[in-house]
């Protein structure tokens, strides 16, 4: 008997993204910016990260 092809894990979150941003914003913020990330059926982190990076792009040359 063959055991199943398992894929291999994925990398721990902890990896791919060490830093941790923390921010101040209202309440009435906070609820519009979950209130985004559910309609688009994405978690905060994920839109804010995807966000941040079309804000903030890589400029050539710099290190990461």
């Amino acid at each position: 008997m063959k055991a199943p092809d398992i894929p291999p894990a994925a990398p721990a979150r902890a990896d791919v993204f060490s830093a941790r941003l923390t921010i101040d914003v209202t309440p009435e913020l906070r609820g519009r910016i979950k209130l985004a990330a559910f309609r688009r059926s994405v978690t905060v982190a994920d839109m804010l990260r995807e966000l941040l990076a079309r804000e903030f792009p890589q400029s050539p040359g710099d290190e990461r």
